[in-house]
């Protein structure tokens, strides 16, 4: 199984870049990991927040395989506590064949046809937070998920 973190947008900040790219190269060595950057949709005077979420979903779904097990990250999926979504990783790097894909939408969320192509919504919080720093607690959620997995001394119950 591998793992892909598909985000709308690029990251302007240059140290949370930094932070995200020290997390985010510290996965792999507890599964294959990479993040898909996708340009996102300028909106315009002639483009409201639906036909930008339409083609933002164009490009997340072309980035999606058929056998993929996609995750959303949005405010109204399932929260977990940092343990419990290592047994999630856990499970799924045993069921899956294929790849788990997160996804991180733009700013004005996700399509109608990216919310049906999902399998799960999870929820980091109900706040609301830059989509830069839903990366970078991402990342460091499943950096951690890992070295819980492996018994590695970073976190504490």
């Amino acid at each position: 199984m591998k793992i892909k973190l598909i985000c709308i947008g690029t990251v302007r900040d240059k140290e949370i870049g930094k932070a995200i790219d020290n997390y985010a190269g510290r996965i792999p060595h507890y599964w294959p990991f990479g993040i898909s950057n996708l340009s996102d949709v300028r909106a315009g005077k002639s483009l409201d927040a639906s036909r930008q979420k339409e083609m933002e979903g164009m490009k997340i779904l072309s980035e999606i395989g058929a056998g993929d097990f996609v995750v959303l990250l949005d405010e109204r999926g399932k929260e977990f506590t940092s343990r419990e979504f290592s047994e999630f990783i856990e499970k799924k790097a045993i069921q899956l064949p294929r790849n788990l894909i997160f996804v991180v939408g733009g700013p004005y969320g996700f399509s109608q046809e990216v919310y049906s192509r999902a399998d799960m919504l999870v929820s980091l919080s109900k706040m609301t937070f830059p989509h830069e720093l839903v990366r970078l607690f991402f990342v460091e959620q499943l950096y951690r998920a890992g070295t819980i997995l492996k018994g590695e001394p970073y976190h504490h119950d």
